[in-house]
């Protein structure tokens, strides 16, 4: 893969993803990824990015609910590596851990299966958005209670307005790539 094949399948992807304004609520510019979704290349083009930022020998591939779960499963796949999701309470029908991170109106709570991962296992998560990283943070720490490594975040579209780098660098989280970043 040449740096400008690279170059062009960022372009695309950036170049899918629309912007609705005052949505959810007035003021509010929503980068909406559904137009990237619904065109094959494009799809096809965010996860051959996303495989390509992968260092080797990933075990398991994390996806946090739900549109993570889009990106991080053919990304697995790819990777030859298995699929972990991460999700809200109430959903996962075995055994879970869970932890709960504070959002800017309020609280979240994500849980994964208590035997999901075993101890050692290298760690590659992956989400659509990286906003304030909350829930990347919030991932970070189930993962570290299952004694995986976290070797890398990659996410296909980073607000970086919003700080969520930062505040993943100052949970110790430095390996985070964005294919877009707005």
């Amino acid at each position: 893969m040449t740096t400008g094949e690279s170059a062009a399948r960022r372009a695309l992807v950036a170049e899918l993803i629309r912007d609705v304004p005052d949505f959810p609520k007035p003021g509010v510019v929503f980068k909406d990824i559904t137009p990237l979704l619904a065109s094959a290349q494009g799809f096809r083009a965010a996860v051959t990015e996303l495989v390509a930022t992968a260092p080797e020998r990933i075990d398991v591939v994390v996806g946090m609910e739900a549109r993570g779960f889009v990106f991080a499963a053919p990304v697995a796949l790819e990777l030859g590596a298995g699929f972990v999701p991460v999700r809200k309470p109430g959903k996962l029908p075995g055994e879970v851990i869970s932890h709960s991170f504070e959002l800017e109106y309020g609280f979240e709570t994500l849980t994964m299966h208590r035997d999901a991962i075993r101890p050692g296992a290298r760690v590659l998560v992956v989400d659509d958005v990286l906003a304030t990283g909350g829930t990347v943070g919030a991932t970070a720490a189930l993962l570290k209670e299952m004694g995986a490594e976290l070797v890398h975040v990659s996410v296909v579209m980073e607000l970086g307005f919003l700080g969520g780098h930062a505040r993943l660098a100052e949970l110790g989280i430095d390996n985070c790539t964005a294919l877009v970043t707005v």
